[in-house]
């Protein structure tokens, strides 16, 4: 495929990107605490955005303010610090919250309603106090009507033995939760000794996926940023399902010449993925991504021809006769596309590559290296099967 095909699909990546985040339903969490219990810091360390310190906020009570960001589809109720000797404050504070979830109850719209809430103790206060108890069986009594689930969040948990008692405490009122989960939001210097390392905003990551609506979970995967695994397994979901479609598409069967039908396919996958893991890939980069794996080697996903040099390591190679691009081979190379990709995103996400890596030589050999190789273990998987 010559430049400008190339720099078309690369533009249509990236306005499907901008589609798959608008059409995200709005994840909206409460979040609630005394002051001092952490909460900005356990907001920051959660997502791919620092809502607590930047995030726009506007009064949507006397008490609650409601804090997003352009074009993320993400919004934090914030609450002030829950100060539990003012009972008059207490009240009105509730009342702003059962306001809260019934205004979306009754709009009967999924971004209006409030998905979760997280009640933050801090661990080192060892106390569950009678006073929080009996606020929680109140926050209880005035969200039932959503069905929200509360998620108590053990903050600044540098002591996993002190969390573990107060998770003991807590667990003896029997409280309606979906969970208890200690967390340590960031590392914590000791003294200059010692380091307490960050824990738990997997398991936080984890215990929400599961307690949000399902009409919300594909936006949870991709505005949090503390589960490396949970965006994995929903990336390997959609390369799963556009090989699905391109087999399908690959069964007709397909002339090399007509081989742009599966480029749809394939630029949804991209940008489905890219969505998945929430930070943002220049032109530049899919370029270099696009060129390094299928572009210029010539592949039929974007291509006319199959280059010899890839050729082999396409299952069902024998299928592949008359100019003709089989279910399998479609599929295989749609895999191994998407496989490559998330293997980059994964190595991006955990610090090993820089975005702006992917352009250079060596950036360039590297992912077309992962590709070669992907459709290798694709071979061989299906060697396997047909075994």
């Amino acid at each position: 495929m010559d430049n400008f095909d190339l720099n078309k699909v690369v533009e249509k990546i990236m306005d499907r990107i901008q589609k798959e985040f608008k059409e995200m339903d709005t994840l909206n969490v409460m979040v609630l605490g005394k002051t001092g219990v952490g909460k900005s810091t356990l907001i920051n360390n959660m997502f791919n955005e620092r809502m607590a310190d930047t995030g726009i906020g506007k009064p949507v009570t006397k008490e609650i303010k409601k804090i997003t960001k352009p074009d993320f589809p993400l919004a934090i109720y914030d609450t002030p610090g829950i100060e539990l000797g003012g009972e008059k404050d207490l009240a009105s504070l509730l009342d702003g919250i059962k306001a809260e979830v019934s205004k979306g109850v009754k709009s009967g719209d999924i971004e209006q309603a409030i998905h979760c809430i997280w009640y933050c103790i801090s661990t080192p206060s060892h106390r569950f106090e009678e006073a929080e108890i009996k606020f929680l069986k109140e926050l209880f009594d005035r969200t039932v009507e959503g069905e929200v689930p509360v998620i108590i969040v053990l903050t600044k948990s540098y002591s996993k033995v002190d969390a573990e008692k107060m998770m003991s405490e807590i667990e003896k009122e029997n409280l309606p939760i979906a969970k208890i989960v200690p967390v340590l939001a960031e590392d914590y210097d000791i003294d200059e000794e010692y380091v307490a390392k960050a824990y738990g905003l997997d398991v936080l990551s984890e215990v929400m996926n599961n307690a949000v609506p399902e009409a919300v979970k594909k936006t949870f995967v991709a505005v949090q940023k503390a589960n490396l695994e949970l965006k994995k397994k929903r990336a390997h979901a959609v390369v799963a399902a556009t090989a699905l479609t391109a087999a399908a598409t690959g069964a007709a069967p397909i002339p090399f010449s007509d081989a742009a039908l599966l480029v749809p396919e394939q630029i949804s996958m991209l940008a489905g993925i890219t969505a998945v893991f929430g930070f943002p890939v220049e032109k530049g980069t899919f370029s270099a991504i696009l060129s390094s794996t299928i572009g210029t080697a010539g592949a039929t996903v974007l291509g006319r021809t199959i280059a010899s040099n890839l050729i082999k390591f396409v299952p069902g190679v024998g299928s592949v006769v008359g100019g003709i691009i089989s279910a399998s081979t479609a599929s295989a190379l749609t895999i191994a596309l998407g496989e490559t990709y998330i293997k980059i995103m994964e190595k991006v996400y955990e610090g090993e590559l820089k975005v702006s890596d992917l352009s250079t030589k060596k950036g360039k050999k590297s992912m077309k290296a992962m590709f070669v190789k992907e459709l290798k273990v694709k071979r061989e998987k299906d060697k396997e099967v047909s075994e």
